[in-house]
């Protein structure tokens, strides 16, 4: 198993037409979030797929495809990646996993908002066992990097998986003044799922914040809520 046969096995897969798509998609034009992206034209499924083929490949060869140029080729990297934390027993192992993901991130290779969720969910099940998983979150939610401060509201998808969470309420008080649309989108959904295990806990969110969310936020976060209610929340933030 090599990087190389996984890059062939995507070049083969690639549509010149859906690559133009996924470009304008992904907002690769100059000044845009994904400035400089270069995508080959496969869809996700067919990226799956080629990870699933390689699920045994060593770390060493999935960061040269984490540090190709091509969109694709980091993505399914990661997704193997993911797999192999999935498959992991050991608390070692997880921890490697997760060292060398962040490694990525700090490298600039989770460069997108799919590389991010398609992958913190899960890669971030290993900070529940971490003695101040908060320290990092906050460090992230911190950072100057557009992509850490999303990775550090979607790692606490983990943590609502396991039912906790006091974590997704403090990461998301931090970023309220966030200016990047994609953060507003980030928190809003995560505060949507952390109403569909605490309603109450959402709506104490809501009380205390609906003033300073971004209405982007605030539309994502009230969605499972009855209409009446979301109508309610809509219309007390268009009074402030």
């Amino acid at each position: 198993m090599s990087a190389v046969r996984v890059l062939q096995e995507l070049k083969i897969l690639a549509k010149p037409g859906k690559a133009i798509e996924l470009q304008r998609f992904f907002q690769t034009k100059p000044g845009q979030y994904g400035e400089g992206d270069i995508f080959l034209g496969v869809m996700v499924p067919q990226t799956r797929s080629v990870a699933s083929r390689h699920q045994g490949l060593p770390l060493d060869e999935i960061e040269k495809l984490t540090a190709s140029v091509f969109h694709e080729a980091r993505l399914c990297g990661l997704i193997i990646l993911v797999n192999q934390y999935k498959k992991a027993i050991s608390r070692a192992e997880k921890k490697r996993i997760f060292t060398f993901y962040m490694k990525q991130m700090r490298l600039g290779r989770i460069n997108n908002w799919d590389l991010v969720d398609v992958t913190a969910p899960t890669i971030g099940e290993f900070l529940l066992e971490e003695k101040d998983p908060l320290k990092l979150l906050i460090r992230l939610a911190k950072s100057k990097s557009l992509w850490e401060r999303r990775l550090s509201i979607i790692f606490t998808f983990a943590f609502q998986s396991a039912g906790e969470l006091d974590e997704t309420y403090a990461i998301a008080e931090l970023l309220l003044e966030d200016s990047h649309d994609l953060i507003h989108k980030a928190v809003g959904w995560s505060l949507r799922e952390m109403g569909k295990r605490d309603p109450s806990l959402l709506r104490l969110f809501l009380q205390e914040y609906y003033h300073q969310m971004p209405r982007t936020m605030l539309r994502y976060s009230i969605e499972r809520l009855p209409e009446r209610e979301r109508k309610s929340w809509l219309a007390k933030e268009s009074r402030v």
